[in-house]
């Protein structure tokens, strides 16, 4: 089940400056697994040292956050696309 992740800019550098990454699992933590083997590091920038999402990136799937669904266990179909958008601060 092919899933479309979103890049965002800050992390491209570990995608090798792709915008557009696909992963076949079956839920958005074995997404970041998947990502993590392909492209190594990119877990250390999402997820914390409790292994959570980090406070500061929000992941959404087909623009739900996944806070509100399923966390990491939220499961991934055909056709869905997932979005890393690191959160902005300012005043």
């Amino acid at each position: 089940m092919p899933t479309k992740v979103r890049i965002p800019t800050p992390l491209r550098q570990l995608t090798g400056g792709e915008e557009l990454v696909t992963v076949t699992a079956a839920n958005v933590g074995a997404a970041i697994a998947e990502m993590q083997a392909k492209y190594p590091g990119i877990k250390d920038r999402l997820l914390d040292d409790k292994g959570e999402v980090r406070r500061f990136v929000n992941v959404y799937v087909n623009e739900e956050d996944i806070r509100f669904l399923q966390n990491q266990a939220t499961l991934l179909k055909d056709g869905d696309e997932i979005s890393i958008i690191p959160a902005i601060a300012g005043g």
